[in-house]
């Protein structure tokens, strides 16, 4: 027989709950539920910019803005249950744009998505604690490291250099040279670049190019390696731990454009282009 202050006590709870849903239902918010983001422009003084950010996912463009001008938009991507609207900091000291989000009470998710517009000619350097990078549009050097985040790149023509510690790597339409690294995660890259390196702790890689590469890198802790390449005579180097190879392109021990592809246990694969 449940007694009259056990009762109380699970009304009690049972209201508590309630008070907590409703309160995830009302304050819980996503990039496509927050219509009305924050927004703010910084002039920037100099041709470098760096963007430290802790915990946010990033998307970063070149646009056509006055020289000068970076623009900044947020979303709040996450949920409070009881307590204030997560509190942004911003600030460009320098050439440095710093982004600081602070959640307090009961948070189930303290998260939000930037937008940064960089006017072109610009070099820009990500530096990103917790989250995902998206950059496309540049044809200045461009520099991410995320300690844990996937990244991916599209429509670039300088120099790219991409560092993850936990996450996948991606990158497109791109001619500038490449040095792509991920701790663990894949590397997948379909370019037109003529030097190209990548290293991966734990997982595989895949790289189509589009020209005939002078330099191709690849290593791969634990997963398959394969790279497709324009027919040509290349000077191939292959080394796995434990897997097959396969090279079908033509051999020219040599020729001045190179292909290493290495792996601890997986397949290599070395073969034209379709």
């Amino acid at each position: 027989m449940i007694t009259r202050t056990a009762a109380a006590r699970a009304t009690a709870l049972a209201g508590a709950v309630v008070v907590l849903v409703a309160g995830l239902s009302a304050c819980g918010a996503s990039a496509g539920d927050d219509t009305d983001p924050d927004h703010r422009s910084f002039g920037l003084q100099g041709r470098t910019l760096t963007v430290d950010s802790d915990d946010s996912a990033l998307e970063i463009v070149a646009a056509e803005n006055p020289a000068g001008k970076v623009e900044v938009t947020r979303w709040f991507q996450g949920s409070v249950a009881i307590g204030k609207h997560p509190k942004a900091t911003w600030s460009l000291r320098d050439d440095r744009l710093v982004l600081r989000l602070k959640c307090s009470g009961i948070v189930v998710d303290c998260a939000a998505r930037h937008r940064i517009e960089v006017p072109r000619g610009v070099t820009v350097k990500v530096r990103v604690g917790d989250g995902s990078v998206r950059a496309r549009g540049f044809h200045d050097s461009l520099n991410i490291r995320t300690g844990d985040g996937s990244v991916r790149v599209t429509d670039t023509t300088g120099p790219v250099e991409l560092r993850t510690d936990d996450g996948s790597i991606r990158v497109s339409d791109t001619t500038g040279p490449l040095r792509l690294r991920t701790g663990d995660g894949s590397i997948r890259a379909d370019v037109s670049s003529r030097d190209v390196r990548t290293h991966t702790g734990d997982g595989s890689v895949r790289l189509e190019l589009g020209v005939v590469p002078d330099r191709v890198e690849s290593r791969s802790g634990d997963g398959s390696v394969t790279i497709a390449v324009p027919r040509a005579g290349y000077r191939v180097t292959t080394e796995t731990g434990d897997g097959g190879v396969e090279v079908s392109v033509p051999r020219d021990d040599s020729s001045a454009h190179v292909v290493s592809a290495r792996t601890g246990d997986g397949k290599v694969t070395v073969r034209t282009a379709n």
